[in-house]
């Protein structure tokens, strides 16, 4: 059978042509999107008095059969047909007849590829927000069950400084918190409208663009045609807001490996997100959080893959277009997996305080403070530096820790010491004297959880008032 745009052409189409640029299998997943579509542009036609309204509304009629039939699993797509649009349109010619024809008035397939990926992420971002604040809540349900646990701080991997875990939980907080934060700003770059831009320059019918952006529940639409059809920057924009996130999930992978590995052993994951060996039957493998940790490279894949399609791409469309949508797929599928499982493998996890604590009786990571009370106490910090390094040493050398050595060891060092060093050095004393604003000390850690709770709350309502919009 011959092409829809056939006319020009006095050949068939190599069939390896047809199977090397038909994208129908993958665009497919943007057939509701294309009706949608399409079901306000032809409401347009008809309000404008383009095509007849007894037209329009048999035109209406029949997407709305193909819709039935596409949810059904009737529809048996053709490499033929290139892509979604002209699938869908044969179909709609099957149902209805040539009336079906004058759907396609006033547009192109560029303007319509164009809106359906506007449609398609639109409604993915504001799903994919609710599974980022899902991950919140269940960190700060742990954080909050936790306010009294300490716990190894860390940097270069070393033990640093005694926190509360609960304020390290707070810190990825903080981070999907920001990823939250540009999915809803995103929003309003992704809600505009392209259809009604013509291949490129617009079109002669005297179409109502603004009304169909109302009927579709865009905010605006493009002013320009020939960035209209070009523009993917709302696509590059939520790659990368998409490859943070997937960054935010891979570290927290990796600190919840070394976790619940058995030389940490600060964390256990529920049997139900992990899985065990085939050879070695004490096995307990956290290959959520590694997987999770492994996917985050084809997140950031995509979003250079598209980088470099768009990368010196002349205005205004172009068939290296059509490389943009398997990557957006991928990224969206690839971070909601991670995010669903993430929440719940978080909410269930079990926290091993009594390891904890023991991590932090067993180390260094009180030393600061005794540089601390020595300057109270009037000496320079340089020099008090120097003196708890030689501390360390000493108890390093005799197999001791800080709270190990009496008095007169401490004065060897500093006569500046006294009884009030072991109170100074208890982990309780070390957390709760970083009481300012972001500090690990509880009262803080409070606080934090209190203001994150009420943000996340206002956030959740944006999402509310979104979804529904979201849908189209």
């Amino acid at each position: 059978m011959s092409k829809l745009w056939g006319g020009r052409f006095t050949k068939q189409t190599n069939h390896l042509v047809e199977e090397y640029t038909a994208s129908i299998g993958f665009d497919k997943a943007l057939a509701e999107e294309d009706i949608q579509g399409s079901l306000a542009h032809v409401t347009m036609l008809g309000k404008c008095g383009i095509v007849p309204e007894e037209d329009a509304e048999t035109i209406r009629q029949g997407l709305k059969k193909v819709l039935d039939k596409i949810r059904s699993g009737e529809i048996v797509y053709s490499v033929s047909d290139e892509d979604i649009h002209m699938n869908i349109e044969k179909n709609l010619l099957d149902e209805i007849g040539p009336v079906g024809g004058k759907l396609h008035t006033g547009r192109s397939r560029n303007d319509q590829v164009a809106t359906d990926m506007h449609l398609y992420l639109r409604k993915r971002v504001v799903a994919l927000t609710a599974m980022v604040q899902e991950v919140q809540s269940a960190l700060i349900t742990q954080a909050k069950d936790n306010l009294d646990t300490i716990v190894p701080g860390y940097t270069h991997l070393q033990r640093a400084q005694p926190i509360l875990f609960a304020h390290h939980l707070m810190a990825y907080v903080s981070m999907f918190g920001r990823d939250a934060e540009r999915l809803m700003d995103s929003y309003k770059r992704i809600n505009i409208l392209p259809l009604g831009a013509g291949a490129l320059a617009g079109t002669t019918f005297p179409i109502d663009r603004h009304f169909v952006a109302e009927q579709l529940g865009f905010d605006g639409v493009y002013e320009n045609s020939l960035d209209a059809v070009s523009d993917r920057d709302f696509i590059v924009e939520f790659l990368a807001n998409a490859s943070l996130i997937m960054t935010h999930l891979s570290r927290l992978s990796e600190e919840l490996v070394l976790w619940s590995s058995t030389e940490f052993g600060f964390v256990e994951l529920d049997d139900a997100f992990c899985t065990g060996s085939s050879i070695m039957p004490q096995k307990k493998n956290p290959d959520v959080p590694e997987l999770v940790r492994g996917k985050t490279g084809r997140v950031y894949g995509n979003l250079m893959g598209l980088l470099t399609v768009l990368k010196s791409l002349p205005l205004a469309y172009n068939k290296d277009m059509q490389e943009d949508k398997e990557g957006m797929f991928d990224t969206v599928a690839t971070l909601e997996g991670a995010l669903q499982l993430f929440a719940p493998m978080i909410a269930t996890m079990k926290v091993n305080k009594g390891r904890m604590r023991e991590a932090v009786n067993k180390d260094f990571s009180n030393a600061t403070d005794i540089a601390d009370f020595l300057v109270g106490k009037g000496l320079p910090f340089r020099q008090a530096h120097e003196v708890i390094g030689k501390t360390v040493l000493y108890c390093i050398q005799n197999n001791k820790y800080l709270l190990d050595l009496t008095l007169d060891e401490f004065r060897g060092f500093s006569e500046l010491f006294d009884e009030r060093i072991y109170d100074v050095l208890q982990p309780e004393a070390v957390v709760n004297a970083r009481n300012v604003y972001g500090g690990t000390a509880t009262v803080q850690v409070a606080a934090a959880i209190e203001r994150s709770e009420v943000k996340l709350q206002t956030a959740k309502k944006w999402v509310e008032e979104h979804d529904e919009e979201s849908q189209g």
